[in-house]
């Protein structure tokens, strides 16, 4: 079960770096007032909502510690990001606010996961 679990953080981690990496590409843009959402951050974020949600009901499943309200947070940053992107997705340029929200969003989840213990 480790093995599936591990499995499954490595898939999270490149949901992270395709939602993340996809907004690093925009920064340029971004100050240009062109940025736009890519695929692969809708991509990115669906992917990160699976395997999260995946990854606490295995940890639960081997009666690990998970901290619930930790994972309340985390989803419901996930799901402003996930809804933004999603809504977004097909608009030629996105606002600068609403695109570096997603960038902070994103950034603020990285950092629950890292530094919330």
């Amino acid at each position: 079960m480790d093995v599936l679990i591990h499995l499954f953080v490595g898939l999270h981690v490149i949901g992270i770096a395709a939602l993340l990496g996809g907004f690093l590409t925009q920064m340029k843009a971004m100050g240009q007032g062109t940025a736009r959402f890519v695929p692969a951050m809708l991509h990115g974020a669906v992917t990160m909502l699976v395997t999260g949600v995946v990854l606490t009901g295995l940890n639960q499943a081997q009666d690990y510690s998970v901290d619930n309200i930790k994972i309340g947070v985390k989803l419901a940053l996930l799901i402003v990001v996930l809804g933004l992107v999603y809504v977004k997705r097909d608009d030629e340029k996105v606002d600068k606010g609403l695109f570096g929200l997603v960038g902070l969003l994103t950034t603020a989840n990285i950092f629950i996961a890292v530094l919330w213990t």
